[in-house]
Order: structure tokens, then C-alpha cells, then sequence
């Protein structure tokens, strides 16, 4: 840490002090926020260079547009801002403009002034293969007021070459943050956010420096079954310093998640994490970079959602969610990072009167895979079972407003279904021809559960398992997190 870092640090730490204080401010939707994170950025001495989010502000006084969409029905686009100066997305003004069509975010805005947007990486966008995310995959609330998340599925991502407005280039320090999700992840190389490749290909180590989060684990060893913060520095996903193992690395599996990873450019790097609705940060390494990362040669692209050598000519292979994050100029003090971990947690991310999606990924929250039609079988009797997040159309399920569960679409429709309408424990998870018997409705619990309605029984990962291939089937209610799930 230099001395003028160290001399911050008192200033920091009178952020903390107010950005807590929005915990008793940022009650209802039309108010506004009394600092963002790019301001707590900007008084520790490390400002903002791009700040992107679908779900709020970012600075006190920003009252510009958030992202832009685009309806289905006639090809228009509609730019989305807050309701409020430093406030919440206007979801309603989506809402009005998507009713009766689907939309895509094309999109993400620049809130730091420097120009940096990123719009999606295919055709009509920022060139390239893939395709623009679903505007409405996920609803959710910040502050009380509804917004929507962008909903990376395989295929889509964005990006921008920020190289000339502000963004750091060779060894120049950084840092950046995202607010993503712990249940909407897999193994797919690379859900990123920050710093990468101007002409979108691996041109080596130190290329890139990027946010990545997901359950791919490459250098360094990583704990439980993920996800995992880590550093995308191309060439390598660093869960520390070295390929030899980091026991400070941890999974993060909540519902909303912060990451951080700042890096000097020359000789160290910190990656941190935590729940995005409470609690502070967990430092996951603080230390040396890895060898052959010194200096880094940073290019000063920006990638949102796929990896750097992704998706000119092919297409993002990863899934993941993001809310919001920034990148600024310089290595933030530990204090800043509190703060503005402190004014994440006081922004209030929530599900209720939002809602989440009714179709989606169901999430085996324990295990962090989804539930899964083996090979996406179209053949009724077919058992469930646990699996990595690829979003394949065997894990694409809609829970309906009778409450089942389905999968597939059209004549190939079939139901979640307690197998021979059984009431015992050990009864298998199957899937079977939509009939309306009370043995394929089931309930989506507050608590996280999924309970079949005849039977009382919980959706179940048979022994905790968290490999591929664990059957799914019904028993007794008992909290653990086999027992847990989120759909979307």
C-alpha cells in the first residue's frame, strides 16, 4: 500500500460511515441514494472510468439512461433511465414499451461520462456472433422499485473498446467491482466484467483484467463446488496468485453477490467477495500477481458476460447475471472497498413485489448445478437429475399458473411429475405427459423449497450429492441445502 493510499484512508472511512447511513435512507423507490459507488470511488482518489447497470444509478446525482431495448414486434428502441436523480431503473417505462412483445437489451449505458457503453456482441451491435440478452429473464427490486437484470444466457455478451476514453491501459492500476448472482452460473468460459482485447482475441498474459465469476476453476484450486470470484487475466483464471492451491478461496452462492478485484499492474492484486444484501467483504487473496503477469499489458476493451477472445467470430459459451459494476483508474484502498460494499448492501436488492422469472434454470442451490432432463430425453418416465447450468432446453423449466412444472414446449411439453403418484420418500422426480393430476403441481416455497402438493414432500438431490448425474426425487422436508432451489 503507497503512502498517498494510506493517507486516503481516513477520508474512507468517513464514506463507510455515510454510505451506512443509507440503510435508513433508501426506504422507497422515488429516493434517491445519498452517494453511489462511483462517488465513493472518486473521494478515495480512484474514479470511475465505466459504469454500467440495468437495475439503478450509480453516482448521487445521475439522471441519465440506464440501458436501451428492443421490442420484437417492430424493431424500435426505447432508452431506459431512473425514476429519480442517483434512484432505480424505470421498469415501468419497460414495461409499457415491451407489453404484448418480447424485448432484448441492446445496450448498457456509460453513467461516468466517459462514453464507455457497451452494446452486445453480434450483428447490428458491437460486430460479431452472439446475440443480445432477454430484457426480461429476470425482475427484481432495488430499494422497493422493481428492474431488471441483465440475464446472460449462452450466447449473448457485450463489449466496447474503451482503449481512447479513459479506460487503464499496459501496467496502469485498477480496479472494478459487479453485483452478479451465485444461482445463475456454470463452467462456460468466461462470465467477465472489466478490463480486455481491442481486437477480441488472446494476445497473452496480462491481456486481460477481468472480473470472472462461475464455476470454472483453472489456477490456484478453488473450494466446495463454486461459484468462485476470480481474476481473468488471460491465459488463466486466478483464484490467487500461483497455480498452487489459495485456501482463502470460498464459494459464493447467494442470491446476489459482489466481486471485487483490484490489481497495481505490476506486482499485486486483491480478489474479494460478498452477499450483496448484507455483511462485508471477504478478502479471497491479497497478494503477488501470478508469474509471467508482470507488467501487465492491459488493452483497454471492455467485455460484459463472455470471455476476451470471445465472440467476433464464435459465441459466449458461459451464463450469468448482472446488476451493476464499475471500473476505475487506480487501486482503491481497502476502506473504499468496505464502502462501497456497504452502499451495495444499503441499495436494498430484493425479490419481493418484484418477483423473479416464472421460466428459467431451476437451481439446485447446495450442489450449484440445475435440475436436468438427462440429454434434454423427450421420452416420458425419464428421472431428473442434477447438472452443470448450460442452459440446454432440458433445463429451461416454467412453473405455471396451475403450478406445474414444465419443460420443452409444443407437442414435445412434458411435466415435473412425482413418479407413480407417490407419497414416500425416495419416490423419483420423472417427467411425464402434462395431465393436471395433483401429483405434477408443485409449490415454490419463500423458504426455497419446491414441495409436490400431493404428496408434501420436497424436491430432493438424493444424498447432497453435487456431481453430475444426481438423481432428483421426493422426500421428507428437513432444510438442508439439497433441498434448496431458485428458478431463473
Amino acid at each position: 500500500m503507497t503512502s498517498t493510499v494510506r493517507a486516503r484512508i481516513g477520508v474512507a472511512i468517513g464514506i463507510v460511515l455515510s454510505a451506512l447511513a443509507g440503510l435508513l435512507t433508501f426506504t422507497a423507490p422515488a429516493r434517491a441514494a445519498s452517494s453511489g459507488p462511483c462517488d465513493i470511488y472518486a473521494a478515495g482518489g480512484t474514479p470511475c472510468v465505466a459504469a454500467h447497470s440495468t437495475v439503478r444509478a450509480l453516482y448521487a446525482a445521475y439522471n441519465g439512461n440506464l440501458y436501451q431495448v428492443r421490442r420484437a414486434s417492430d424493431n424500435t428502441t426505447r432508452d431506459i433511465g431512473t425514476l429519480t436523480a442517483g434512484g432505480a431503473a424505470n421498469a415501468s417505462a419497460q414495461d409499457t414499451f415491451c407489453a404484448g412483445t418480447s424485448c432484448v437489451i441492446t445496450i448498457v449505458y456509460d453513467q461516468s461520462g466517459h462514453g464507455n457503453d457497451v452494446a452486445y456482441q453480434g450483428p447490428g451491435g458491437a460486430g460479431g456472433a452472439d446475440t443480445p440478452a432477454s430484457a426480461t429473464s429476470e425482475a427484481l427490486t432495488v430499494g422497493g422499485a422493481k428492474a431488471y437484470s441483465l440475464y446472460i444466457k449462452q450466447g449473448n455478451s457485450y463489449w466496447h473498446n474503451g482503449s481512447s476514453s479513459g479506460m487503464p491501459t499496459g501496467s496502469a492500476p485498477q480496479g472494478a467491482y459487479m453485483v452478479t448472482s451465485g444461482q445463475h452460473v456454470n463452467n462456460g468460459c468466461c462470465f467477465d466484467y472489466g478490463n480486455s482485447e481491442t481486437d477480441r482475441r488472446a494476445d497473452g498474459a496480462g491481456a486481460m483484467d477481468a472480473i470472472y465469476f462461475g464455476t470454472s476453476c483453472w489456477f490456484g484450486g478453488c473450494s466446495g463446488s463454486g461459484p468462485w470470484v476470480q481474476a481473468d487475466l488471460e491465459y488463466g483464471l486466478y483464484s490467487g496468485g500461483s497455480q498452487s492451491w489459495n485456501p482463502n478461496q470460498r464459494a459464493f452462492t447467494s442470491r446476489y453477490v459482489t466481486a471485487m478485484l483490484k490489481n497495481n499492474g505490476t506486482s499485486q492484486f486483491a480478489l474479494k467477495g460478498a452477499d450483496a444484501q448484507s455483511g462485508g467483504l471477504t478478502t479471497l487473496w491479497s497478494g503477488a500477481l501470478p508469474p509471467g503477469y508482470s507488467p501487465m499489458k492491459q488493452q483497454g476493451a471492455i467485455i460484459l458476460g463472455s470471455g476476451g477472445d470471445c465472440c467476433a467470430t464464435n459465441t459466449n459459451l458461459s451464463i450469468g447475471t448482472f446488476y451493476e459494476g464499475a471500473i476505475v483508474a487506480g487501486y482503491p484502498s481497502d476502506a473504499t472497498d468496505n464502502a462501497v460494499q456497504a452502499n451495495i448492501a444499503a441499495a436494498g436488492y430484493g425479490t419481493a413485489g418484484g418477483g423473479g422469472p416464472s421460466s428459467g434454470p431451476l437451481h439446485a442451490v447446495g450442489a450449484g448445478k440445475c435440475l436436468d432432463v438427462p440429454n434434454s430425453s423427450t421420452a416420458a418416465g425419464t428421472q431428473t437429475d442434477i447438472s452443470g447450468c448450460s442452459g440446454v432446453t432440458g433445463q429451461t423449466w416454467t412453473h405455471t399458473s396451475s403450478g406445474a412444472l414444465t419443460v420443452y414446449s409444443g407437442s414435445t411439453q412434458l411435466c415435473l411429475d412425482a413418479s407413480g403418484r407417490g407419497t414416500a420418500n425416495g419416490t423419483k422426480a420423472i417427467v411425464w405427459t402434462c395431465n393436471g393430476q395433483t401429483n405434477q403441481q408443485w409449490n415454490l416455497n419463500a423458504d426455497g423449497t419446491v414441495t409436490g402438493v400431493q404428496s408434501g414432500l420436497c424436491l430432493d438431490v438424493t444424498g447432497a450429492g453435487t456431481a453430475d448425474g444426481t438423481p432428483v426425487e421426493l422426500w421428507t422436508c428437513n432444510g438442508g441445502s439439497n433441498q434448496q432451489w431458485r428458478l431463473g
